[in-house]
């Protein structure tokens, strides 16, 4: 079997990609903090093709115990494909921001990132094969208004996205980044959709599915020459 994981899989992107990861024939290991229903609801579209695997990546230990106990599992086998979705908002100007919503958004973001793909690295590199894709932001290239913590967070993951691609290219493992803009997700509930999408020469959010697909292909082994790569998927919004 072949095996990928998807932290903050039980929603919005991240279940569209597991499902997409299903699709090309993976066991979809289903990351989640506390929304163990939604997690559930996620692997049932997935025909039960993977686990769920319960862990903040925020939390080093936790990650660490996580992983450790599903190498120690499957001997045999090891997890291939990873994708850094995990992610939160905790929108504010720079000049009110709480300490906790800076720390928080980067703990979660940028270290989460660090914890789990730290983890996966050496069997990948052992196997000469992997792929990692880190869902990053239209806020992480371009900036927005109010997410200073969100911006510094997606942008530091651009560039690490581009370090570790160039160490481990040698060993066949690709690192590649998808920066999406409006996704028609519980992460942009409350945002005047009417409004913003004026500015979006695609006219309109994009789908989950969109992203995706993208994701998929920087996962397959037909994406083996695009490393350190970020692709924007934001309907021609910033390019």
């Amino acid at each position: 079997m072949r095996y990928a994981l998807v932290t903050g899989g039980s929603r919005g992107i991240g279940r569209a990609i597991c499902q997409k990861l299903y699709q090309m024939g993976y066991e979809v290991l289903i990351n989640y903090v506390s929304n163990e229903a939604a997690a559930k609801e996620t692997l049932a579209l997935i025909e039960g093709h993977g686990a769920l695997m319960p862990f903040d990546v925020a939390n080093p230990e936790a990650v660490s115990s996580a992983i450790t106990a599903w190498q120690e599992a499957h001997p045999d086998s090891y997890i291939e494909v990873l994708v850094n979705n995990a992610g939160i908002r905790r929108d504010g100007l720079l000049i009110w921001m709480d300490p906790q919503d800076w720390h928080k958004v980067l703990d979660t973001n940028l270290s989460g990132w660090y914890n789990v793909t730290r983890a996966l690295l050496q069997p990948m590199l052992v196997h000469r094969y992997g792929r990692i894709v880190n869902v990053a932001s239209l806020s992480g290239i371009k900036g927005l208004p109010g997410q200073c913590n969100y911006s510094a967070a997606k942008g530091g993951l651009i560039a690490a996205t581009k370090a570790l691609a160039q160490e481990v290219a040698r060993k066949k493992v690709t690192v590649n980044a998808v920066a999406p803009g409006f996704i028609r997700t519980e992460m942009v509930e409350g945002l005047d959709e009417s409004t913003l999408k004026k500015d979006i020469p695609a006219a309109r959010f994009g789908e989950p599915e969109e992203v995706a697909a993208v994701v998929g292909f920087l996962s397959s082994a037909e994406a083996s020459y695009v490393n350190g790569e970020v692709i924007s998927v934001n309907g021609g919004l910033y390019t």
